[in-house]
């Protein structure tokens, strides 16, 4: 087991092998962070079920930065690893990253306040057979081609594609990662964040590039 600290933040899913970036300006979540940094707790970022407790939407910022704000139910599956802290604000914001390393399963809350940590367990993907990895290798090609033609006026997009280290990053790696690029519906990202095998995220990519309009 793991103990992870979670930041949920809704209609977001986060995946590994990404770098998140974060503006945190709540007092639990910088406790958090700093928690975080000192303990070498890995952090989540996760996407929500529902709202708990919702915070008034009219106070000024000065009282935003002074209490904590919405509190949620956050989804079974998230992406964590270790944060850290790039910025500090004057008054105490945080400027952070957190570099998603592990997908995991959360098994138990074991702390709730000032915030959540959470008992769990690394989901990993189950093995490929010989033809599936080949077959996910061919996905993978066939994604870059499409994915380059797709971002032909995006420039940085389709030069970060064609690099050397996309093209030769593995059908696991890329199955994850090119969702840092390709988003959709959240609750279809988490569907896609769930799903236990790379061949199987790159075929829901795919299926998304012919019928569900992307967002780059």
């Amino acid at each position: 087991m793991t103990d992870i600290a979670l930041f949920p933040i809704p209609n977001c899913v986060a995946f590994p092998g990404t770098v998140y970036p974060l503006h945190v300006f709540e007092p639990r979540y910088r406790k958090m962070v700093q928690t975080c940094v000192d303990q070498q707790l890995p952090m989540a970022v996760c996407h929500v079920e529902k709202v708990v407790h919702q915070a008034p939407d009219d106070q000024p910022i000065e009282l935003a930065l002074q209490s904590n704000q919405d509190t949620y139910k956050p989804v079974g599956i998230v992406s964590a690893g270790p944060c850290e802290i790039v910025k500090t604000l004057p008054d105490g914001r945080l400027m952070i990253n957190v570099h998603l390393r592990q997908r995991y399963q959360l098994i138990q809350e074991t702390q709730t306040l000032p915030f959540s940590i959470y008992q769990a367990e690394p989901l990993e993907d189950h093995p490929l057979s010989d033809s599936q990895q080949q077959e996910a290798i061919e996905l993978k090609d066939k994604l870059l081609h499409r994915l380059i033609a797709l971002t032909a006026d995006r420039p940085e997009i389709s030069a970060l594609l064609q690099s050397e280290e996309w093209q030769q990053k593995p059908v696991t790696a890329f199955s994850y990662e090119l969702f840092g690029i390709l988003q959709t519906d959240p609750n279809v990202m988490q569907q896609i964040l769930e799903l236990e095998s790379p061949l199987y995220r790159m075929k829901t990519a795919l299926a998304l590039l012919s019928e569900v309009p992307a967002q780059w």
